[in-house]
């Protein structure tokens, strides 16, 4: 599956997000990207990795321009 806007840039990021028992922040890898459907209704994924630890949090984060902006 590709995404339906290749043309385009992502507009978010991806990432699995792993906290450990008492830390306030937890360990953020990037993943993979997401695109927007063209109804806005969805989002197409493409994931690098497919994380299957136990306690994992999948997040989907809007792109920062001022962060570089690209995924």
């Amino acid at each position: 599956m590709t995404p339906e806007n290749t043309h385009t840039r992502p507009t978010h990021r991806v990432y699995a997000v792993a906290k450990k028992e008492g830390a306030e922040k937890g360990h953020w890898t990037e993943i993979g990207a997401a695109w927007p459907h063209a109804d806005g209704k969805g989002f197409n994924l493409k994931l690098n990795l497919l994380p299957v630890a136990p306690g994992l949090q999948i997040v989907l984060r809007a792109i920062d321009p001022s962060e570089g902006g690209q995924a």
